[in-house]
């Protein structure tokens, strides 16, 4: 008989430079450039990227309608790529180059007969399509000072700092043969005892395993590719340079470092990124999301706020964080349904695992009553007209700090929301 599996949630997340979050930056980009355009703008923008010998495709699809000139989608795509660094054939793209690099445009106008139904005032401004959204949050991160606030589940946290640091390196250049694609896990261990206790919590314990690969130069350290000095070198490094920077210590304290697994099949050399995987638009939704759980299925990038895949996943979350953060729980999902073209929801449920305070039909009233979930509403509590798109390509959509730039406005906790949901 083995040995049984200790209770554990894992989540991952990948770097800017992973070929399908390569995609969302392009597909957030065009969506950005068309906002600064037209605040009205209507957008749904895919992006494909391929690598190959001697060439590579970027190609981008779906359907723009807005009051002004088109940007050029080409360079934006280019300009996208190149930012997150590929800028070299070598490593796996060149956007640089309009001779190893293609650009295909293929966008129409929104068809008219989605636009008759989600153009309008707070009435009759309907759901730009049918679907089911999620929002989360929890109390994992409120014991730790570098994540208080979030209240987000820690194995996301926690694997989403290690992907944005992977990026500041990049950005950065302090690490010269580390390169853009890159991918992390966390897996982080629970209290059995206090979860048997049966009240609802999740109670974390600590980081049980880090899984990390990143790209790198094939002669990384001075040594070659495959070669156990290589990758002992590189295994130094991600310890050193990132994750002792990004997992606050009091989640490493009784880390065993036999359990950090970095690029797990030995090597992970250049070229890769576009070359070594084709990357699509919207294929990380749980990524983007909470690391697991329920998820309607529906992606955000590329995507204007009419579209309530991405409007009413984010006032969700920011629904079922004022829930954690007024204490009336301890973690909170909320499921809300459409119907294209209608402007009220045609469902909304809360889910509290047995943490709350109050019933869960309870707190769905509340929230009904505290929360307008019609499209426009959320569009206009949240301000979500604006190009602050890009930003959230990568690193996550959820758990962030909310900006001055007015980034992340649904990270943002309303004392007059909180105590409305305590009192109503």
């Amino acid at each position: 008989m083995t040995d049984s599996i200790p209770p554990i949630t894992t989540a991952e997340s990948v770097a800017s430079g992973h070929p399908d979050k390569l995609c969302d930056a392009i597909s957030d980009a065009i969506l950005d450039a068309c906002l600064s355009i037209d605040s009205n703008a209507r957008v749904a923008v895919e992006t494909l990227v391929k690598g190959m010998e001697g060439k590579a495709a970027i190609v981008l699809a779906g359907e723009v309608s807005l009051n002004g000139k088109a940007p050029d989608y080409e360079a934006i795509a280019r300009d996208t790529a190149v930012s997150i660094g590929y800028d070299d054939h070598s490593i796996g793209m060149d956007a640089t180059s309009e001779e190893l690099c293609k650009v295909h445009t293929y966008i129409t106008t929104q068809s008219k007969y989605i636009s008759q139904g989600v153009d309008g005032d707070l009435d009759s401004q309907g759901a730009g399509d049918q679907g089911i959204m999620f929002g989360f949050a929890c109390n994992d991160t409120e014991d730790t000072d570098e994540l208080r606030g979030r209240y987000f589940p820690i194995a996301a946290a926690l694997s989403q700092r290690l992907t944005r640091r992977l990026d500041m390196i990049q950005d950065s250049g302090e690490i010269p043969w580390m390169r853009p694609d890159g991918k992390s896990q966390v897996s982080v261990r629970l209290d059995s005892k206090r979860i048997e206790e049966g009240d609802g919590g999740r109670y974390p314990e600590t980081v049980d395993t880090i899984v990390i690969a990143v790209q790198h130069a094939k002669d990384a350290g001075g040594f070659s590719p495959n070669e156990e000095a290589q990758r002992e070198f590189i295994r130094d490094t991600v310890w050193e340079h990132v994750v002792k920077h990004a997992i606050p210590k009091r989640w490493l304290e009784d880390f065993d470092l036999e359990k950090l697994i970095v690029n797990g099949t030995g090597s992970f050399p250049d070229p890769g990124g576009p070359y070594s995987d084709a990357g699509l638009t919207g294929r990380k939704i749980i990524v983007d999301t909470y690391g697991g759980g329920m998820h309607g299925g529906g992606a955000f990038s590329g995507k204007d706020p009419s579209k309530v895949d991405r409007t009413a996943a984010y006032h969700a979350r920011w629904a079922a964080k004022h829930v954690v953060a007024a204490g009336l729980a301890d973690c909170c999902e909320v499921q809300v349904s459409y119907a294209i073209g209608i402007a009220r929801p045609v469902g909304l449920l809360v889910n509290t695992f047995g943490s709350g305070t109050l019933s869960d039909l309870e707190l769905s009233r509340r929230i009904q009553s505290v929360f307008d979930w019609r499209p426009a509403a959320m569009i206009r509590d949240l301000d979500l007209k604006r190009p602050i798109y890009l930003i959230t390509s990568s690193g996550g959509h959820f758990g962030r700090s909310p900006t001055e730039n007015g980034h992340f406005p649904w990270e943002r906790i309303h004392e007059d929301r909180i105590t409305a949901l305590k009192s109503d």
